[in-house]
């Protein structure tokens, strides 16, 4: 059950980031081929650099059907996306739902390697930080990675407390539960009242 439950996530979680990718090409006003450009960076980065950086097989060289759902979420918002366009104020929420949802499966993929718990909690913020990144940066927008916003915090919150319930209480559906939920919420906070991490200068 907790292999369904997790493919689930990672399929929903690639959707959700290659929509934050095709909502910000829309921004740009870019044509389809920088629609499915953002689209598919930001839904496969973040896992790509995790597993070269594991070692393993890069995922969508054998698992073709991520590369499927950034393409189709990629063409159906360049011709039938009219109606969110006017709602970009639900990006920052969209890609919020994808960094929960990374997170946790950066988390559980490197413990499934015997990672140490540190280096699985550092493979979750990658995983769910890094396709955001390329897409700001081909975008030529500063990357949100970058800001004072909650945002790697949050999956390094998440992180930690999937480690806690899948490694040292043994609970694995309670940890992408919980790891999922916390990263969502603090990340939502953080949205909601514009918390920041305090800066060099205060």
């Amino acid at each position: 059950m907790i292999g369904e439950l997790l493919q689930g996530l990672d399929y929903f979680g690639t959707a959700v980031f290659a929509i934050t990718g095709a909502l910000v090409a829309d921004r740009k006003r870019m044509d389809l081929m920088g629609f499915l450009i953002l689209a598919t960076v930001t839904g496969i980065g973040g896992g790509t650099l995790r597993d070269l950086l594991l070692d393993r097989p890069v995922f969508w060289l054998t698992q073709w059907e991520y590369l499927v759902i950034t393409a189709v979420m990629a063409i159906a918002f360049f011709y039938v996306g009219r109606p969110f366009r006017q709602r970009a104020g639900w990006l920052p929420w969209a890609d919020a739902v994808g960094l929960s949802a990374f997170c946790v499966i950066g988390v559980q993929i490197a413990l499934s390697m015997n990672a140490n718990p540190m280096i699985a909690v550092m493979m979750g913020i990658m995983t769910a930080t890094f396709g955001g990144l390329i897409r700001d940066v081909l975008a030529g927008e500063s990357p949100l990675l970058l800001h004072r916003e909650i945002y790697a915090s949050a999956a390094l919150i998440g992180g930690i407390v999937y480690v806690l319930f899948a490694q040292w209480l043994d609970w694995p559906i309670v940890a992408v539960i919980a790891g999922f939920a916390v990263t969502l919420a603090v990340r939502g906070l953080g949205i909601r009242y514009h918390w920041h991490l305090p800066s060099a200068n205060g």
